[in-house]
């Protein structure tokens, strides 16, 4: 993948249900738990400062109001899949789980396993957050 129209053909071409397109985001809605949970996987693009392209994949996990960071700080430290960041979601602060991965070598097998692996971990730790609801 070399761009991020290419990427966004790809999902369309997938089959994955976007909900949001724009310039350089899109959000995938997966489906989980046949059908009775639902994760939103959002897909950008970011540049380094040498111009380089990354796709970033992330999901907001809830809100951090009565999060305790230990567990946050120890998922990180013990994750080899994506890791935790904090950003607002119409003005409430959240948890977000990410992933960033260059283009160069970035193929749609990839992607693919980055939007469910990075959905399916998002969900898992909603539904511990939430005791078993869906937050979002």
């Amino acid at each position: 993948m070399d761009n991020f129209e290419q990427i966004r053909r790809h999902l369309i071409a997938a089959g994955y249900r976007l909900s949001v397109q724009e310039p350089y985001l899109v959000c995938v809605e997966l489906s989980l738990a046949k059908g009775k949970r639902h994760q939103a996987i959002f897909l950008t693009e970011l540049e380094d400062d040498d111009g380089r392209s990354y796709l970033r994949v992330s999901t907001a996990i809830g809100p951090t109001t009565g999060m305790d960071p230990k567990r946050a700080l120890r998922f990180n430290f013990e994750s080899r899949v994506g890791y935790l960041a904090i950003s607002e979601l119409d003005g409430v602060p959240y948890l977000h789980l990410c992933e960033n991965r260059p283009y160069a070598g970035l193929t749609a097998a990839e992607i693919d396993r980055l939007v469910l692996e990075i959905g399916g971990i998002g969900d898992a730790m909603e539904h511990r957050l939430s005791a078993g609801g869906d937050l979002l």
